[in-house]
Protein backbone atom coordinates (compact mmCIF):
# COMPACT_ATOMS: atom_id res chain seq x y z
CA UNK A 1 0.00 0.00 0.00
CA UNK A 2 1.25 3.41 -0.82
CA UNK A 3 0.16 7.17 0.25
CA UNK A 4 -1.37 7.60 -3.39
CA UNK A 5 -4.44 9.48 -1.75
CA UNK A 6 -2.44 11.96 -0.18
CA UNK A 7 -1.09 14.99 -2.71
CA UNK A 8 2.54 15.19 -2.33
CA UNK A 9 4.67 18.11 -3.94
CA UNK A 10 7.33 15.58 -5.58
CA UNK A 11 6.98 11.90 -6.64
CA UNK A 12 10.45 11.42 -4.81
CA UNK A 13 8.95 12.80 -1.40
CA UNK A 14 6.37 10.61 -1.36
CA UNK A 15 8.16 7.73 -2.29
CA UNK A 16 10.45 8.23 0.62
CA UNK A 17 7.13 8.65 2.83
CA UNK A 18 6.41 4.87 1.38
CA UNK A 19 9.76 3.49 2.42
CA UNK A 20 9.60 4.98 5.83
CA UNK A 21 6.30 3.90 6.38
CA UNK A 22 6.46 0.48 5.33
CA UNK A 23 9.21 0.08 8.04
CA UNK A 24 7.16 0.94 10.47
CA UNK A 25 4.15 -0.94 9.48
CA UNK A 26 5.16 -3.82 11.24
CA UNK A 27 5.90 -2.89 14.51
CA UNK A 28 2.93 -0.26 14.97
CA UNK A 29 0.58 -2.06 13.07
CA UNK A 30 0.26 0.57 10.35
CA UNK A 31 -2.62 0.65 7.69
CA UNK A 32 -1.70 2.93 5.34
CA UNK A 33 -5.03 2.73 3.26
CA UNK A 34 -6.44 4.88 6.05
CA UNK A 35 -4.14 8.19 5.82
CA UNK A 36 -5.86 10.80 5.57
CA UNK A 37 -5.12 14.60 6.18
CA UNK A 38 -5.50 15.43 10.55
CA UNK A 39 -4.67 19.32 9.85
CA UNK A 40 -2.29 22.00 8.79
CA UNK A 41 -0.96 25.14 10.22
CA UNK A 42 1.10 28.28 9.71
CA UNK A 43 3.77 26.43 8.57
CA UNK A 44 4.99 24.44 6.16
CA UNK A 45 4.30 20.82 8.27
CA UNK A 46 1.01 19.09 7.54
CA UNK A 47 -0.39 16.23 9.85
CA UNK A 48 -1.69 13.19 8.93
CA UNK A 49 -3.42 10.17 10.93
CA UNK A 50 -3.46 7.00 10.11
CA UNK A 51 -4.79 3.90 11.60
CA UNK A 52 -2.51 1.20 13.80
CA UNK A 53 -2.46 -0.62 16.56
CA UNK A 54 -0.50 -0.27 20.35
CA UNK A 55 0.23 -3.21 22.58
CA UNK A 56 -2.31 -5.12 20.95
CA UNK A 57 -5.10 -2.45 20.93
CA UNK A 58 -6.40 -0.81 17.65
CA UNK A 59 -5.53 2.95 17.86
CA UNK A 60 -5.09 5.99 15.07
CA UNK A 61 -1.73 7.88 14.92
CA UNK A 62 -0.54 11.08 13.64
CA UNK A 63 2.08 11.39 11.15
CA UNK A 64 3.92 14.91 10.35
CA UNK A 65 5.21 15.66 7.12
CA UNK A 66 7.88 18.27 7.91
CA UNK A 67 9.75 18.87 4.65
CA UNK A 68 13.39 19.74 4.69
CA UNK A 69 14.74 22.70 4.20
CA UNK A 70 11.38 24.44 5.32
CA UNK A 71 11.13 22.73 8.38
CA UNK A 72 13.44 20.88 10.93
CA UNK A 73 11.94 18.11 13.09
CA UNK A 74 14.81 17.72 15.53
CA UNK A 75 13.17 20.93 17.99
CA UNK A 76 9.99 19.24 18.25
CA UNK A 77 11.58 15.79 19.46
CA UNK A 78 13.95 17.38 21.65
CA UNK A 79 11.53 19.63 23.00
CA UNK A 80 8.80 16.85 23.37
CA UNK A 81 11.15 15.19 25.60
CA UNK A 82 11.63 17.80 27.76
CA UNK A 83 7.74 18.87 28.29
CA UNK A 84 7.44 14.70 29.31
CA UNK A 85 10.55 14.73 31.42
CA UNK A 86 8.46 17.72 33.42
CA UNK A 87 5.12 15.36 34.06
CA UNK A 88 3.20 17.41 31.14
CA UNK A 89 1.78 15.76 27.73
CA UNK A 90 3.62 16.31 24.92
CA UNK A 91 2.85 13.78 22.34
CA UNK A 92 5.37 10.41 22.52
CA UNK A 93 7.42 10.47 19.71
CA UNK A 94 6.76 6.83 18.42
CA UNK A 95 9.74 7.27 15.02
CA UNK A 96 11.70 9.98 13.73
CA UNK A 97 13.19 10.55 10.23
CA UNK A 98 15.23 13.17 10.88
CA UNK A 99 16.74 13.69 7.49
CA UNK A 100 13.10 13.47 5.21
CA UNK A 101 11.35 15.00 8.32
CA UNK A 102 9.05 12.71 9.24
CA UNK A 103 7.62 11.43 12.75
CA UNK A 104 5.32 9.00 14.15
CA UNK A 105 2.92 10.56 17.03
CA UNK A 106 0.74 9.71 19.61
CA UNK A 107 -2.32 11.03 18.49
CA UNK A 108 -3.88 12.97 21.02
CA UNK A 109 -7.54 13.35 19.91
CA UNK A 110 -9.36 15.60 18.44
CA UNK A 111 -10.80 17.90 21.10
CA UNK A 112 -8.95 21.18 20.94
CA UNK A 113 -9.55 23.69 23.86
CA UNK A 114 -10.36 26.24 20.75
CA UNK A 115 -12.95 24.61 19.47
CA UNK A 116 -14.78 23.70 22.78
CA UNK A 117 -14.54 27.10 23.76
CA UNK A 118 -16.12 28.19 20.80
CA UNK A 119 -19.24 26.39 21.56
CA UNK A 120 -19.24 27.35 24.74
CA UNK A 121 -17.92 30.99 25.00
CA UNK A 122 -20.10 31.44 28.58
CA UNK A 123 -17.12 32.25 30.92
CA UNK A 124 -19.08 32.59 35.06
CA UNK A 125 -17.67 29.90 38.06
CA UNK A 126 -17.94 26.58 36.80
CA UNK A 127 -18.62 26.76 33.46
CA UNK A 128 -17.04 25.13 30.45
CA UNK A 129 -14.56 28.22 29.52
CA UNK A 130 -13.44 28.98 32.85
CA UNK A 131 -12.30 25.03 33.57
CA UNK A 132 -10.71 25.59 30.24
CA UNK A 133 -8.52 28.44 31.11
CA UNK A 134 -7.97 27.35 34.52
CA UNK A 135 -6.58 24.13 33.57
CA UNK A 136 -4.64 26.25 30.80
CA UNK A 137 -3.08 28.58 33.61
CA UNK A 138 -2.18 26.09 35.95
CA UNK A 139 -0.06 23.52 33.20
CA UNK A 140 1.60 26.89 32.04
CA UNK A 141 3.00 27.05 35.49
CA UNK A 142 4.24 23.32 35.85
CA UNK A 143 5.04 24.41 31.58
CA UNK A 144 7.51 27.16 33.06
CA UNK A 145 8.41 25.60 36.59
CA UNK A 146 9.37 22.10 34.77
CA UNK A 147 10.96 22.77 31.34
CA UNK A 148 14.43 23.92 31.96
CA UNK A 149 15.30 27.34 30.47
CA UNK A 150 18.61 26.20 30.75
CA UNK A 151 18.12 23.96 27.94
CA UNK A 152 16.68 26.31 25.24
CA UNK A 153 18.20 29.23 23.22
CA UNK A 154 17.47 32.79 24.62
CA UNK A 155 14.50 34.42 23.48
CA UNK A 156 16.84 37.93 23.16
CA UNK A 157 17.10 41.17 21.71
CA UNK A 158 17.81 40.19 18.16
CA UNK A 159 14.44 37.72 18.20
CA UNK A 160 12.59 40.30 20.01
CA UNK A 161 13.51 43.34 17.19
CA UNK A 162 13.37 40.29 14.46
CA UNK A 163 9.55 39.73 15.28
CA UNK A 164 8.75 43.49 15.56
CA UNK A 165 10.40 44.16 11.76
CA UNK A 166 7.48 41.93 10.59
CA UNK A 167 5.16 44.49 11.25
CA UNK A 168 6.55 47.28 9.19
CA UNK A 169 7.55 45.08 6.61
CA UNK A 170 4.82 43.12 5.90
CA UNK A 171 1.63 44.71 7.55
CA UNK A 172 2.21 48.20 6.82
CA UNK A 173 4.30 48.00 3.52
CA UNK A 174 2.89 45.06 1.42
CA UNK A 175 -0.28 44.68 3.32
CA UNK A 176 -1.08 48.19 3.18
CA UNK A 177 1.43 49.93 0.98
CA UNK A 178 2.27 52.79 3.10
CA UNK A 179 5.74 53.78 3.59
CA UNK A 180 6.28 55.66 6.60
CA UNK A 181 8.19 58.76 6.66
CA UNK A 182 11.56 59.10 8.46
CA UNK A 183 9.76 60.73 11.68
CA UNK A 184 7.50 58.23 11.60
CA UNK A 185 10.44 54.96 11.65
CA UNK A 186 11.92 56.96 14.74
CA UNK A 187 8.46 56.54 16.10
CA UNK A 188 8.39 53.40 15.59
CA UNK A 189 11.66 52.65 17.03
CA UNK A 190 11.36 54.44 20.77
CA UNK A 191 7.99 51.81 20.75
CA UNK A 192 10.56 49.15 20.51
CA UNK A 193 12.69 50.31 22.27
CA UNK A 194 10.47 50.22 25.18
CA UNK A 195 8.84 46.83 24.50
CA UNK A 196 12.07 45.41 24.12
CA UNK A 197 13.10 46.82 27.53
CA UNK A 198 10.53 45.64 29.34
CA UNK A 199 10.70 42.29 27.85
CA UNK A 200 14.12 42.18 28.70
CA UNK A 201 13.74 43.24 31.97
CA UNK A 202 11.49 40.32 33.01
CA UNK A 203 12.64 36.84 34.75
CA UNK A 204 13.43 34.28 32.10
CA UNK A 205 11.70 30.89 32.02
CA UNK A 206 10.80 28.52 29.42
CA UNK A 207 8.27 30.01 26.30
CA UNK A 208 6.39 28.17 24.84
CA UNK A 209 5.27 30.93 22.60
CA UNK A 210 1.77 30.30 21.71
CA UNK A 211 0.19 28.61 24.30
CA UNK A 212 -3.14 29.50 23.41
CA UNK A 213 -6.41 26.81 23.51
CA UNK A 214 -5.53 26.37 19.60
CA UNK A 215 -2.37 24.69 20.40
CA UNK A 216 -4.09 22.43 23.93
CA UNK A 217 -6.14 19.65 23.91
CA UNK A 218 -8.54 17.70 26.35
CA UNK A 219 -6.66 14.80 27.29
CA UNK A 220 -5.69 12.27 29.57
CA UNK A 221 -3.32 13.67 31.34
CA UNK A 222 -4.40 16.95 30.37
CA UNK A 223 -4.07 19.40 28.73
CA UNK A 224 -2.39 18.17 25.44
CA UNK A 225 0.54 20.08 24.35
CA UNK A 226 1.08 21.01 20.75
CA UNK A 227 3.40 23.49 18.44
CA UNK A 228 5.97 23.85 21.08
CA UNK A 229 8.91 23.46 18.66
CA UNK A 230 9.90 27.04 18.58
CA UNK A 231 10.00 27.24 22.66
CA UNK A 232 12.37 29.75 24.10
CA UNK A 233 14.30 30.81 27.14
CA UNK A 234 12.11 34.21 27.70
CA UNK A 235 9.98 36.51 29.41
CA UNK A 236 7.75 35.49 32.48
CA UNK A 237 4.58 37.20 31.04
CA UNK A 238 4.55 36.01 27.42
CA UNK A 239 2.85 33.04 27.48
CA UNK A 240 0.20 34.74 29.90
CA UNK A 241 -0.43 37.11 27.11
CA UNK A 242 -0.72 34.56 24.43
CA UNK A 243 -3.47 32.59 26.39
CA UNK A 244 -5.09 35.31 27.73
CA UNK A 245 -5.21 37.85 24.54
CA UNK A 246 -5.61 34.92 22.01
CA UNK A 247 -5.71 34.94 18.35
CA UNK A 248 -8.76 33.59 17.57
CA UNK A 249 -11.07 34.58 20.08
CA UNK A 250 -11.45 36.97 22.61
CA UNK A 251 -12.68 37.73 26.35
CA UNK A 252 -13.51 40.69 28.17
CA UNK A 253 -11.24 42.33 30.15
CA UNK A 254 -12.52 42.27 33.41
CA UNK A 255 -12.35 38.44 32.30
CA UNK A 256 -9.01 38.76 31.17
CA UNK A 257 -7.60 39.69 34.65
CA UNK A 258 -9.51 37.58 36.72
CA UNK A 259 -7.80 34.69 34.85
CA UNK A 260 -4.07 36.86 35.31
CA UNK A 261 -4.95 37.10 38.91
CA UNK A 262 -5.58 33.29 39.41
CA UNK A 263 -2.16 32.78 37.38
CA UNK A 264 -0.26 35.47 38.84
CA UNK A 265 -0.99 33.96 42.18
CA UNK A 266 -0.56 30.30 40.94
CA UNK A 267 2.95 31.04 40.37
CA UNK A 268 3.80 32.76 43.44
CA UNK A 269 3.03 30.48 45.36
CA UNK A 270 5.06 27.79 42.67
CA UNK A 271 7.93 30.03 43.69
CA UNK A 272 8.26 31.51 40.54
CA UNK A 273 9.72 35.02 39.90
CA UNK A 274 6.97 37.02 38.97
CA UNK A 275 6.72 40.63 39.72
CA UNK A 276 5.27 40.91 43.24
CA UNK A 277 2.87 43.52 42.57
CA UNK A 278 -0.15 42.37 40.77
CA UNK A 279 -0.51 45.75 38.77
CA UNK A 280 2.81 45.40 37.84
CA UNK A 281 2.77 41.51 36.45
CA UNK A 282 -0.46 43.12 34.22
CA UNK A 283 1.31 46.22 32.60
CA UNK A 284 4.40 43.45 31.69
CA UNK A 285 1.67 41.33 30.26
CA UNK A 286 -0.20 43.71 28.33
CA UNK A 287 3.59 45.24 26.93
CA UNK A 288 4.28 41.73 26.05
CA UNK A 289 1.00 41.33 24.46
CA UNK A 290 1.76 44.38 22.33
CA UNK A 291 4.74 43.36 21.01
CA UNK A 292 3.21 39.63 19.64
CA UNK A 293 0.57 41.09 18.49
CA UNK A 294 2.47 43.86 16.40
CA UNK A 295 4.55 40.22 15.56
CA UNK A 296 1.16 38.65 13.94
CA UNK A 297 0.10 41.21 12.47
CA UNK A 298 3.29 40.83 10.22
CA UNK A 299 3.09 37.33 10.63
CA UNK A 300 -0.60 36.86 9.04
CA UNK A 301 0.25 39.30 6.58
CA UNK A 302 2.80 37.32 5.55
CA UNK A 303 1.41 34.15 5.31
CA UNK A 304 -1.08 36.31 2.63
CA UNK A 305 1.58 37.74 0.42
CA UNK A 306 4.43 35.45 0.36
CA UNK A 307 2.89 32.03 1.50
CA UNK A 308 -0.60 32.12 -0.29
CA UNK A 309 -2.63 31.62 2.79
CA UNK A 310 -4.89 34.95 3.07
CA UNK A 311 -7.59 33.76 5.06
CA UNK A 312 -5.09 34.74 8.42
CA UNK A 313 -5.58 38.20 7.67
CA UNK A 314 -9.66 37.82 8.37
CA UNK A 315 -8.19 37.88 11.71
CA UNK A 316 -6.40 41.53 11.62
CA UNK A 317 -8.77 43.66 13.48
CA UNK A 318 -8.27 41.58 16.47
CA UNK A 319 -4.80 42.36 16.74
CA UNK A 320 -5.52 46.05 15.97
CA UNK A 321 -7.66 46.16 18.57
CA UNK A 322 -5.45 44.80 21.05
CA UNK A 323 -2.72 46.79 20.43
CA UNK A 324 -4.83 50.48 20.09
CA UNK A 325 -6.23 49.17 23.50
CA UNK A 326 -3.00 48.74 25.43
CA UNK A 327 -1.47 51.87 23.38
CA UNK A 328 -3.96 54.44 24.71
CA UNK A 329 -3.98 52.90 27.98
CA UNK A 330 0.05 54.04 28.27
CA UNK A 331 1.23 57.45 27.86
CA UNK A 332 4.51 55.83 26.75
CA UNK A 333 3.11 53.94 23.68
CA UNK A 334 0.76 56.62 22.62
CA UNK A 335 3.28 57.32 19.70
CA UNK A 336 2.01 53.84 18.03
CA UNK A 337 -1.72 55.27 17.94
CA UNK A 338 -0.78 57.73 14.98
CA UNK A 339 1.19 54.40 13.13
CA UNK A 340 -1.67 51.99 13.15
CA UNK A 341 -4.39 54.56 12.69
CA UNK A 342 -4.00 54.79 9.08
CA UNK A 343 -4.30 50.72 8.89
CA UNK A 344 -7.33 50.46 10.99
CA UNK A 345 -9.20 53.88 10.71
CA UNK A 346 -11.93 54.53 12.82
CA UNK A 347 -11.42 51.26 14.99
CA UNK A 348 -8.17 52.73 16.05
CA UNK A 349 -9.71 56.48 16.53
CA UNK A 350 -12.57 55.39 18.56
CA UNK A 351 -10.12 52.75 20.73
CA UNK A 352 -11.90 49.89 19.58
CA UNK A 353 -12.50 47.05 21.80
CA UNK A 354 -14.72 43.72 22.19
Amino acid sequence: MTSSAIDWPTAERQAAFDQWLAALTGTWGLQPQTLAAASADASFRRYLRVSGARAGQPCTFIVMDAPPPQEDVRPFVRIAGLIRQAGLHAPEVLACDEVNGFLLLEDLGGQLFLKMLQSQPATGPGSLADTLMRSALDALVRFQCGVPAAELAPYDEAVLRRELELFPQWCVQQEFGITWTSQEHKQWERVCRLLIDSALAQPVVAVHRDWMPRNLMVTEPGPGILDFQDALAGPITYDFASLLRDAFLSWEEEQEIDWAVRGWDTARKAGLPVAEDFGEFWRQLEWMGLQRHLKVLGIFCRLKHRDGKPAYVEDLPRFFAYATKVALRYRELAPLLKLLEPLSGRQVASGFTF
